[in-house]
């Protein structure tokens, strides 16, 4: 694995031929919070401003999305990512899915409907939420105004998208299953509070580990800091990014009291793999 991890800043001319990018590393509501003024919403570092969760893949063939949050738009452009190819989800949740409009453009630029990865209860979600798109569009619909979205289900299989071989990972969010994605020797993992004895073996040989760590009390859905903890001393990574953070974490704080090889995530994190 290339030894290269930043962010935006350090951004290379060219990007390398396989890298994953965290969009975003903030739990659904985000940080800053609407009308909070502690002191990590207040704070003027940038590693303590996270939009809601999400992950752009980049590989030879093309870019591929881990969920789309409500901020897809932003992030995006942020990350000068003008083409993505297909998208992967989790799960169904708002916070995981609301952005998948901004999706639109790409289908009418590749020239075919976008194809979509995901489990069945999140295909259900996506029909509710963006039932204009399963429907014949108006007469007067301009070709980019209508998602065109190609959907493929997927389940605990690994599969390939753009040639790049991806292995899904059981998790438990709460008692709702959920899906945790491998990627060569990456995994991301995130919105978790169980993961199954039988998914540990997929998580064998890790070089990065980027795991939910919600804040430090315990949550019914998502793990603790504490438990990130547990399971990276368990798997042992070479590395461990925690990520789905609330404003309770402040991120150099934080970062100060975490063991080697763990860090707090942010967004424009950049991990060649």
């Amino acid at each position: 694995m290339a030894s290269r991890i930043g962010n935006g800043d350090d951004l290379p001319a060219t990007v390398p031929a396989s890298e994953l990018v965290l969009l975003g590393t903030g739990t659904s509501v985000g940080v800053p919070v609407i009308g909070c003024d502690c002191d990590t919403c207040r704070s003027p570092n940038l590693r303590n401003h996270r939009m809601r969760t999400g992950v752009a893949i980049h590989t030879p063939n093309g870019t591929i999305l881990i969920d789309t949050s409500p901020e897809l738009r932003l992030q995006l452009i942020r990350e000068r990512i003008a083409l993505v190819h297909a998208v992967l989800f989790t799960h169904g949740h708002a916070d995981h899915l609301f952005g998948l409009d901004d999706t639109r453009l790409f289908a009418h630029r590749l020239g075919h409907p976008f194809p979509i990865y995901c489990e069945e209860s999140t295909e259900s979600n996506i029909r509710a939420a963006f039932h204009y798109a399963f429907r014949p569009p108006p007469p007067e619909a301009h070709k980019a105004a209508i998602p065109q979205f190609d959907l493929r289900r997927i389940g605990e299989q690994p599969f390939e998208v753009l040639g790049q071989r991806i292995v899904p990972i059981r998790l438990f969010h709460g008692r709702l299953p959920v899906l945790g994605f491998r990627i060569n020797d990456v995994a991301f993992c995130t919105d978790v509070s169980r993961i199954p004895e039988e998914s540990f073996p997929l998580l064998e040989n890790l070089d990065v580990l980027i795991l939910d760590a919600l804040r430090e009390k315990p949550h019914p859905t998502h793990f603790s800091v504490d438990q990130a903890l547990e399971v990276a001393s368990r798997v042992r990574p070479r590395r461990t990014f925690l990520t789905h953070i609330s404003h309770s974490l402040e991120h150099e704080t934080t970062s100060a009291r975490l063991p080697a090889g763990v860090e707090l995530a942010w967004d424009g994190l950049r991990i060649p793999f």
